[in-house]
């Protein structure tokens, strides 16, 4: 099966048009080498694929005929244990440095914002 069928099959990419330029650009690995869209895939390949600063180290263990729901696309393949701590870790940093930063209103504030605003510049 081809590497970009393959990461569209097990739900990594939503389109198989963004997974061949995964695989172009670098961000995918088989059996630690830069590979082609193309490159047949086999049981038991490994690949490293980065997306979104998020990290990835696979096994395949299954070569789906077609794609399958997100519950059934786990199975067709093993993360390693510290893979997986890994991308936990970066989430729960992501989510700690989204919640630190305030929140940014788009656009000029409301006549309401402007008399609140107004109201607390002048103590009262």
């Amino acid at each position: 099966m081809r590497l970009d069928k393959w990461l569209w099959a097990a739900r990594f990419f939503k389109t198989r048009k963004l997974a061949a330029e995964a695989v172009q650009g670098g961000h995918v690995h088989l059996n630690g080498q830069r590979t082609k869209p193309g490159k047949e895939v086999q049981v038991g390949s490994r690949l490293h694929i980065s997306k979104d600063g998020l990290e990835w180290e696979i096994e395949v263990l299954e070569l789906p005929r077609q794609r399958r729901p997100a519950k059934e696309a786990v199975h067709f393949y093993r993360e390693e244990e510290a893979s997986r701590r890994r991308r936990e870790e970066a989430l729960a940093r992501r989510r700690a440095e989204r919640a630190a930063t305030p929140l940014r209103t788009e656009g000029r504030p409301s006549k309401r914002d402007r008399r609140l605003i107004h109201r607390f510049k002048q103590g009262g």
